[in-house]
């Protein structure tokens, strides 16, 4: 129960004055940031974050400041949860590779079985974990490894199959999980099974199958002697791991049947040879796949090491999804779908296709080509190089969608809050490889009107790139915001119509894009992004109602109409773009273009004309528009070209700049 700090809770000093306990001082004239950084940077307990809002009560603090404490003591314990988040994935991920790692140097399979399921009680937190496997000849199941287990008798059960949570996971080779065990009635209860959940104790039972093509070997569980909801993260990290035991299993069979084989086979040199070559082959790819992932390699890594392995062609296909990529082809959808089903690579022709799945969803496929025929151990090769890359696919999509995320958060707290602390946007744009301190350039993006791509294909096409270029993009308004850095010597428009062209061939549809005016440094001016996202919505609307479409353009590309899109209303920036070349000669040789231009379009374009008002002779009026004309460019006096000369000359003129 929560109560007032007072000089029991907090401490006295001299005077009676309240003593801060545990490091966290806090002055009153300190940043509301202050407590909360330092209970940060030492990993306090999220019920300290309580006690700095509590302390400034008690000492009387005004509203403002209890306030911005609370508001303080919110984004603080976002970034707690944000850490504690990333903490537990770089775990769950460490633990996989882990596994994977022990698979690679497979000895024995009851220390690999154990190491599995004591990471998965570790990582899921619970009271226990258990594994089971089916025993074909009794036609049962039985305990093959427990962790945390204090039950003898739950140690040793042999359970009838389809009995128990166990039966129903291995019937539907599908995960189920219960929070109250003895009140489900959804599975087969028995008096065997029953006696010994109760004599462990246990409540609430997650169970994931340990699946094998399209067969189920067994199921592995993680159990609480409490109620308990698992979330839908810890129910696939508990299958992933499923997976991994899995793969242990059938190595170690396949070893076993091996050496089974070459016991029986003992005369046939010839044949002992050539199965030891493919073994060979078999462990030298797994040890490979199994450094590539613990290196970090890529999807096309392991393309390039199974090619070299069976030596042919592999092609990774239908990888992509969520950058633009195509999805699996036509020509090959039966095949992938057949390998999906049955769980296992096949033949099509010349070439043999292993679909890459991870909990039933499909992720792409791998395709060895040029080999009509294939050694079992091989195709197992390509099929285990096929499960490596769901789990590369899997990490990938995981820490992009992350990365997607926080920058799509930064950008929105740049265009809705910019009154956060600039230093603290410095910071989380730093932990995304942005620089905010740089010009930039901000970019509305928009589907064509009667575009059916979706819009999340185009806002995850727009994160894509803003990673690549070291920017932040987030969906709003209906179509993708992005807030791009300024390389030199670039220039907002050229930017756009990059980006327009790039969008558009990612989402296969026109996507119009309107750009802003630089902002210097979006860190010191968070106000500008705001304002720069107006004009950028605004070029878009501008574009469409001119029926450029699929097009890019920042607002000095309209002209004067620039000057109504723009929302900083750049008059010397249109002027300078404008007659800019006249005004500088003028300035460098002491000349008088600018007044003889003015005169010139003031007489009706007229060079005798022209050369009244200016009292001097025609030849001198000829050949100051001869130099005008090298300056601007042949077309100066076309209509458009003219219109925009005079309306600069006039701007000039009431600027005082003459």
């Amino acid at each position: 129960m929560d109560r007032p700090l007072s000089a029991a809770g907090a401490g006295t000093g001299h005077a009676g004055k309240p003593v801060p306990m545990n490091g966290d001082h806090e002055a009153r004239d300190e940043p509301s940031e202050a407590p909360y950084l330092r209970l940060l940077a030492r990993g306090a307990p999220a019920e300290e974050y309580e006690r700095p809002a509590l302390r400034a009560r008690a000492d009387g603090a005004p509203a403002t400041r209890l306030a911005e404490l609370e508001n303080a003591k919110q984004l603080a314990l976002r970034v707690r949860d944000e850490l504690e988040g990333r903490r537990r994935r770089e775990a769950e991920l460490s633990a996989l590779f882990a596994t994977a790692n022990d698979l690679a140097g497979l000895r024995d399979l009851d220390a690999v079985l154990q190491a599995i399921v004591q990471r998965a009680r570790s990582l899921l937190g619970t009271d226990v974990a258990y594994l089971t496997l089916n025993d074909p000849r009794a036609g049962d199941t039985y305990m093959r490894v427990t962790e945390g287990s204090v039950s003898a008798r739950f140690q040793s059960l042999r359970l009838a199959m389809g009995a128990g949570l166990g039966g129903l996971v291995a019937q539907t080779a599908m995960p189920y999980v219960t929070e109250s065990y003895f009140d489900d009635e959804r599975f087969r209860h028995t008096h065997t099974i029953d006696s010994g959940v109760r004599d462990e104790g246990l409540v609430a039972i997650l169970g994931v199958p340990l699946a094998l093509g399209s067969g189920v070997i067994g199921v592995l569980f993680a159990a609480d002697r409490r109620i308990r909801v698992f979330e839908r993260e810890q129910i696939a990290l508990l299958a992933s791991l499923a997976s991994l035991a899995a793969v242990a299993i059938d190595t170690a069979n396949l070893l076993e049947e091996t050496r089974s084989a070459l016991d029986e086979l003992g005369a046939a040199n010839d044949t002992i040879r050539s199965h030891s070559a493919v073994l060979e082959r078999a462990s030298d790819v797994h040890d490979r796949l199994t450094e590539l992932v613990l290196r970090g390699g890529g999807v096309d890594d392991v393309a390039a090491v199974v090619a070299e392995v069976l030596s042919g062609t592999v092609q990774v296909t239908g990888t992509g999804a969520g950058t633009g990529s195509e999805p699996v082809p036509a020509t090959l959808a039966a095949a992938v779908a057949r390998s999906r089903a049955d769980g296992h690579a096949v033949r099509d022709g010349d070439s043999w296709t292993a679909a890459v799945t991870a909990s039933g969803e499909l992720l792409g496929a791998l395709v060895l080509h040029g080999h009509p025929g294939l050694d079992p151990v091989d195709q197992r090769t390509l099929e285990r190089a096929a499960m490596v890359t769901a789990l590369l696919l899997l990490a990938r999509r995981t820490a992009g969608e992350a990365e997607q995320r926080f920058r799509g958060e930064l950008l929105d707290d740049l265009l809705d809050a910019p009154h956060r602390d600039p230093r603290l946007l410095r910071e989380r744009a730093g932990r995304l490889r942005a620089d905010l301190d740089v010009p930039h350039v901000v970019l509305a993006a928009r589907l064509a009107a009667g575009a059916t791509a979706d819009r999340q294909r185009l806002w995850s096409a727009a994160s894509h790139l803003a990673a690549t270029r070291h920017g932040l993009a987030a969906a709003r308004d209906g179509g993708t915001v992005l807030l791009l850095p300024l390389a030199d010597g670039a220039d907002a428009s050229a930017t756009a119509r990059r980006l327009a062209k790039q969008l558009g061939a990612a989402v296969h549809a026109e996507v119009t894009v309107g750009a802003s005016t630089r902002v210097e440094a979006p860190a010191a001016q968070p106000e500008a992004v705001a304002a720069g996202y107006a004009e950028a919505q605004r070029c878009v609307d501008a574009l469409r109602v001119l029926g450029r479409g699929g097009e890019g353009a920042a607002a000095e590309d309209f002209g004067f109409l620039g000057l109504l899109l723009a929302d900083s209303r750049d008059v010397m920036g249109f002027v300078r773009r404008t007659i800019g070349p006249v005004t500088d000669y003028d300035t460098r040789r002491g000349t008088d273009l600018v007044r003889t231009l003015d005169a010139y379009f003031a007489s009706g374009m007229s060079p005798a004309r022209t050369k009244d008002a200016l009292h001097v002779h025609v030849n001198t009026v000829a050949q100051r528009l001869e130099r005008i004309a090298h300056l601007l460019g042949p077309d100066w006096q076309s209509p458009e070209r003219s219109l925009e000369l005079q309306l600069a000359l006039r701007l000039h003129r009431l600027g005082g700049l003459d």
